[in-house]
């Protein structure tokens, strides 16, 4: 049997005197104190509490940067190799006696502002060029209860994205006792975007949501642009939503009356563009938080307009 003492300087957390712990008990301790310190270090009271030179943490994986969209708390960068330069390599790819890479992105999503708050409305297809991916997917992220955001471009840049902005809001509202206005995690996103320009990210994002304002719709995209708007479409096929929208919006439209109009937006947008497809999922956000509702399939409902059955 082993006897461990654990006691931590200045008297500032607790003393622990155990007698005779087996080396599964010992184990268990020390994962639970590294929980103890993981969360000290994400709330930031570790500095306070004199216990920096405690916590076990690769610190050349971590950057301060006051002005850093993280609200000047250490975060995460991906590393990029010496001598590499991302832009030069990428346009490189596009030159005609180098190596021929064109992407094909294609989707479709809307989202607009009116009387009773905010309609975001999306397609399912995910293609890899000219081969259709699958036509279940959801291109709706779910960030919080109060927060979505819509993804066009590259899938995988914008769901890792979105998830990190996902993460970060809610480290915002842990310390600072609130949710996170729409404006901000619009901001935060764009600010994420600037770091990386350049280095080939595709994302184009709409970011929707309800806070003491009020409903809230921003555009962002990979270059760190931001947009505040009523209406907004991303995708090959925002083209055709763009007519739909333009033709039957009005800001004191009914509830029922937005419904149908995102199922339009997006039913016409996937009859002519060739890389959208699958079915609408349609959001509607309101001051008590998001709900879903409805996910139909575009062919019925190309049918059902065809026929004239509104």
């Amino acid at each position: 049997m082993i006897g461990v003492c654990v006691s931590i300087p200045k008297d500032r957390l607790i003393s622990l005197d155990i007698q005779a712990l087996n080396p599964a008990g010992i184990k268990s301790l020390i994962n639970r104190f590294k929980h103890i310190m993981a969360l000290l270090e994400v709330s930031g009271s570790s500095s306070h509490l004199g216990l920096g030179s405690l916590i076990a943490s690769k610190r050349a994986q971590f950057v301060d940067r006051p002005n850093h969209y993280s609200f000047g708390t250490k975060s995460q960068e991906f590393a990029v190799p010496v001598g590499v330069d991302p832009s030069a390599f990428l346009k490189s790819c596009s030159c005609d006696d180098g190596i021929s890479v064109d992407m094909n992105h294609g989707t479709t999503t809307l989202a607009f502002k009116f009387h009773h708050s905010v309609i975001v409305a999306v397609d399912s297809r995910a293609s890899a060029g000219h081969y259709i991916a699958s036509l279940e997917a959801n291109k709706v992220i779910e960030i919080n209860p109060y927060l979505l955001g819509t993804m066009s471009g590259s899938a995988a840049d914008c769901q890792y994205w979105e998830r990190l902005l996902a993460k970060e809001c809610r480290l915002y509202q842990l310390r600072n006792k609130q949710r996170i206005s729409v404006s901000a995690a619009s901001k935060l996103l764009s600010n994420m975007m600037l770091g990386y320009r350049g280095m080939g990210l595709s994302m184009g994002s709409m970011i929707c949501g309800w806070d003491k304002k009020g409903p809230g719709l921003y555009y962002v995209d990979n270059n760190g642009t931001r947009l505040s708007g009523n209406m907004f479409s991303t995708g090959c096929g925002n083209s055709y939503a763009y007519g739909v929208i333009d033709s039957g919006y009005h800001e004191d439209m009914t509830v029922e009356e937005a419904y149908e109009l995102g199922r339009r937006g997006i039913a016409h947008a996937t009859h002519r563009d060739a890389y959208s497809g699958g079915v609408v999922n349609l959001y509607h956000m309101r001051e008590d938080g998001w709900i879903k509702v409805c996910k139909e399939d575009v062919s019925d409902l190309i049918h059902k307009y065809r026929k004239g059955m509104f």
